[in-house]
């Protein structure tokens, strides 16, 4: 059976697989008339699929849920942004295992294992921190959508020896004033790549559709 045939008798889709599968299968399911939850919004950091997707979505009537990941303050960043947002910035702070893998690392021939102090291996806009940690930075893509933009979402990557947690911290400013948050994540039991929280919102957000009363922005 194909995917188009199989999707004609869902409602929701949630794509929890990886950025490949977003490019893959959401348009397919929007253009079904599919509701979609994704989770590898990294995906998003490309313009045209950005465009797309959201172009589906309003043309079909369908709704697109991107959960909160394992980073707090997005609704925050959501209430900021009905007014002017000046600054976002993301750091993120991991044990250097923890970035093992990714293309930046590998292309700027960072010796992760030599790393014996904190050490800031990234500083740029979400736009490359998204390309260049594809599997680790997510979460500086659902700010980017939430707030300013993946050009103007300052990223900073720090490899910490001395951390066994993620560390996600976001500083947020503008008209409304400034706020700070901080989230220390310790892995999911099932999956030790993924953040527990990040599994907990994907939970949530499905709650907070089926619930008629919504608490929050």
């Amino acid at each position: 059976m194909k995917i188009e045939e199989l999707l004609r008798s869902v409602d929701l889709l949630i794509e929890s697989a990886s950025q490949n599968a977003v490019r893959f299968i959401v348009p397919r399911a929007l253009e079904a008339g599919c509701d979609v939850m994704v989770l590898s919004v990294g995906a998003l950091v490309d313009e045209e699929l950005r465009k797309k997707v959201f172009r589906l979505a309003k043309q079909n009537n369908c709704k697109l849920y991107f959960p909160s990941g394992a980073v707090v303050g997005i609704d925050g960043i959501n209430s900021a942004s009905a007014g002017e947002i000046s600054s976002v910035t993301l750091t993120t702070r991991k044990p250097p295992s923890g970035l093992a893998g990714a293309s930046y690392v590998t292309c700027k021939g960072i010796e992760l294992g030599k790393i014996e102090r904190e050490t800031v291996i990234f500083e740029g806009p979400a736009s490359e921190a998204v390309k260049a940690f594809p599997a680790n930075v997510n979460v500086a893509a659902t700010i980017s959508l939430a707030g300013i933009g993946f050009e103007r979402t300052n990223v900073r990557i720090i490899a910490d020896p001395a951390l066994s947690r993620n560390v996600h911290e976001i500083t947020v400013e503008g008209e409304f004033g400034k706020f700070f948050t901080r989230v220390e994540n310790l892995p999911s039991p099932e999956n030790p790549k993924t953040s527990y929280l990040a599994a907990l919102s994907a939970i949530s957000t499905l709650k907070k559709i089926l619930n008629p009363v919504k608490i929050g922005t």
